[in-house]
């Protein structure tokens, strides 16, 4: 479906021992402080693996501080974080689970629990010839995530397959990749993302500081990672806030040209569309919905 092959680090080839360790850690809320939440409590498969509200409840029922993002197909990503300040995806682990928002916890005493079952010892051992240890959890929730690979949309069937498409999705295509809303400059290749930081005028004044806060420059005050696109029908509430609560608002806002803010990209314009290409647009992006990988029962919990 014209994805490369994935790339798995040195000392985390794939192996099915590995990603059974890792589907289980996924599921398991033996990951948190209080055994509340899991990692699939917030990133959810009916939902592309992400969630359905604007911020997702972490320990003792906690508000995050950010819309949780969908991990499908972020074998690809090159950093992590909607600032970018993570660079491998088993470094990443460590993130929940020491958010006081989030897990609120310590890998090293995961760890400790996890070497209090047999199962999780057992399986340690099959997968990386070692007990549990931070090395062994990172790896195993690296392993399985990579393998969360959506490609199987009515837009892939349509480009490789030679299946139909509506009319109105085509429209919708064409103004996509169009010079008019160059919304496919940002939102390019077959993950529907550059991996790039945008402001996209949101706000003229933002709560959340995004890419400044790791890297101090004035310049990525207010930026946040471009989203893949692919499922982007299932992933709302939209925008680094949940603030867009339907794609018709998220499509409100880019046609308006967003409001004013220093560091506005200048690819946002007004659009103009009117209503029907408002229409075919939002028909586009909905063709890029993968009804077989959210219906995958080799994902779902045992």
């Amino acid at each position: 479906m014209g994805f490369s092959s994935i790339e798995f680090p040195e000392g985390n080839k794939y192996s099915n021992e590995r990603w059974l360790l890792g589907k289980k850690l996924f599921y398991d809320p033996i990951m948190s402080r209080d055994y509340s939440v899991s990692c699939g409590s917030c990133h959810k498969q009916e939902f592309a693996f992400g969630d359905h509200i604007d911020f997702s409840r972490g320990t003792e029922g906690r508000s995050g501080t950010r819309n949780t993002p969908s991990i499908v197909n972020i074998a690809y990503h090159p950093y992590f974080t909607r600032e970018g300040g993570v660079p491998t995806l088993e470094m990443h682990a460590l993130v929940p689970i020491q958010e006081h928002d989030e897990f609120d916890f310590n890998i090293l005493h995961i760890a400790d629990r996890m070497s209090n079952d047999d199962q999780y010892v057992t399986l340690s051992l099959e997968a990386y010839d070692r007990p549990p240890d931070p090395f062994v959890i990172t790896r195993a929730l690296a392993c399985f995530q990579r393998s969360l690979i959506s490609g199987n949309s009515s837009y892939d069937r349509y480009l490789y397959n030679g299946e139909e498409l509506s009319e109105e999705a085509k429209l919708g295509e064409e103004l996509f990749f169009s010079e008019r809303t160059q919304c496919s400059v940002c939102h390019d290749g077959f993950n529907f993302t550059d991996y790039s930081f945008q402001n996209t005028g949101l706000y003229e004044e933002y709560l959340d500081n995004g890419r400044f806060r790791l890297t101090g420059k004035e310049e990525d005050l207010a930026k946040f990672k471009v989203p893949s696109l692919r499922n982007i029908e299932l992933t709302a509430p939209y925008m680094h806030d949940g603030s867009l609560k339907t794609l018709d608002e998220v499509l409100e806002h880019y046609n308006s040209g967003g409001h004013d803010h220093p560091n506005k990209s200048n690819l946002m314009q007004p659009l103009a569309l009117n209503a029907q290409e408002i229409d075919a647009l939002k028909a586009f992006l909905k063709s890029l919905t993968d009804h077989s990988f959210i219906n995958n029962e080799i994902f779902l919990p045992d």
